[in-house]
C-alpha cells in the first residue's frame, strides 16, 4: 500500500472514522431528570445503531482509504472498492440522521411518564457529524480540487547539488552536458585543446544535426499535480493505471508528447498529458 497516495480528503475521512469510533462509547439517550453521569447505554449496547451507524461508517473510511493506497482497485458487486466504501458512508451519515429523529426506536417515553422523556444523547449526536463528515469528504473528494492534494508531501529523489551544478543527464533533457567534456564541445564528440584547429566539417553541418537524436533522452523522476491515468505501451485506449500526487515515478523514454514512465512495482506505460509535472 502506497501511503503517499492518500490525499487531504483521504486525510479528513480517516479523522472522521477515528470521532465515529470515539463517538460509539458516549451515551447514545439523554433521559430527561435522570442524571448523565447515570449508566446510560452506548452504540456497544446497541446491534442496529452499531451495525447501521457505527460499524458501516468506520468500514466505509477502510475501504476509501485502502482502494487509494492500492496500485490495482479490486470491485465489489460491480462498484470498485472506493465507490462501494463511499456508498457505505452515505449509508452511515442516513442512519445517523434517522436516529437522532427517533432515538428510541419508536418509544417516546418511559413508563408513561412525560417526565422522563427520551431524546440523542452525546454519543448519537457526535456519531452524527462524524458520519456526515466522513461521508461529505468521501463524496467530495474527486470533485473539490484542494482535497485532492497530497495528504504526505513526496521528499526529494536525491540529494540537492551546489548552486549551478548541473545534475547528471541534465534532468532528461536532450543535448545536455556530459561530465567531464569541456564547456562548449559537442556531446558524443571528444573535448579539444583550446586554439586547436576546428575540424573541416563545421563549414557545411548536415541539415538533420539540427534535430537531437532519440539517444539524447536521459531517465529523470517526475511527479503529478493532480491524479493522471498511465496507458499501456500499445495504444490501447484502457488506462493500467494512476499516477498520484505526491509520489515519484521514473521517466524511462519519450513518447511524441508523453513520456513512458514506469511506477514502483515496474509496469511501464504512457503518460500522455505531461503539463504541470514535477522534475526531481
Amino acid at each position: 500500500m502506497n501511503i503517499r497516495s492518500l490525499t487531504r480528503g483521504d486525510g479528513v475521512v480517516i479523522g472522521a472514522a477515528v470521532l465515529l469510533f470515539i463517538a460509539s462509547f458516549l451515551d447514545i439517550y439523554s433521559i430527561d431528570g435522570i442524571s448523565s453521569s447515570a449508566d446510560l447505554p452506548n452504540a456497544w449496547g446497541s446491534a442496529p445503531l452499531l451495525f447501521s451507524v457505527f460499524l458501516a461508517g468506520i468500514i466505509a473510511a477502510v475501504l476509501i482509504v485502502v482502494a487509494r493506497g492500492l496500485p490495482t482497485v479490486p470491485k465489489v458487486a460491480g462498484l470498485d472498492l472506493g465507490q462501494f466504501g463511499i456508498a457505505l458512508a452515505v449509508f452511515s451519515a442516513w442512519s445517523a440522521l434517522g436516529n437522532i429523529f427517533d432515538p428510541a426506536g419508536g418509544f417516546n417515553n418511559t413508563g408513561g411518564s412525560s417526565e422522563s422523556m427520551l431524546s440523542a444523547g452525546t454519543g448519537a449526536i457526535l456519531g452524527l457529524i462524524a458520519a456526515l463528515v466522513l461521508a461529505g469528504a468521501a463524496v467530495a473528494t474527486p470533485l473539490v480540487p484542494a482535497l485532492k492534494g497530497a495528504l504526505v508531501g513526496a521528499p526529494r529523489p536525491q540529494a540537492p547539488q551546489p548552486y549551478g551544478a548541473q545534475p547528471a543527464g541534465g534532468y532528461g533533457y536532450p543535448g545536455a552536458q556530459q561530465p567531464g567534456q569541456p564547456y562548449g564541445a559537442q556531446p558524443g564528440q571528444p573535448g579539444q585543446p583550446f586554439g586547436a584547429a576546428q575540424p573541416q566539417q563545421q563549414a557545411a553541418p548536415a541539415p538533420q544535426a539540427a534535430q537531437a537524436p532519440a539517444g539524447d533522452f536521459s531517465p529523470f523522476w517526475f511527479a503529478v499535480p493532480v491524479p493522471r491515468p498511465l496507458y499501456a505501451e500499445d495504444g490501447s485506449p484502457t488506462p493500467i493505471a494512476e499516477l498520484a500526487p505526491g509520489t515519484w515515478y521514473l521517466a524511462v523514454e519519450q513518447r511524441g508528447p508523453g513520456l513512458v514512465a514506469q511506477t514502483q512495482d515496474g509496469r511501464r506505460g504512457v503518460l500522455q498529458d505531461t503539463t504541470g509535472i514535477q522534475r526531481g
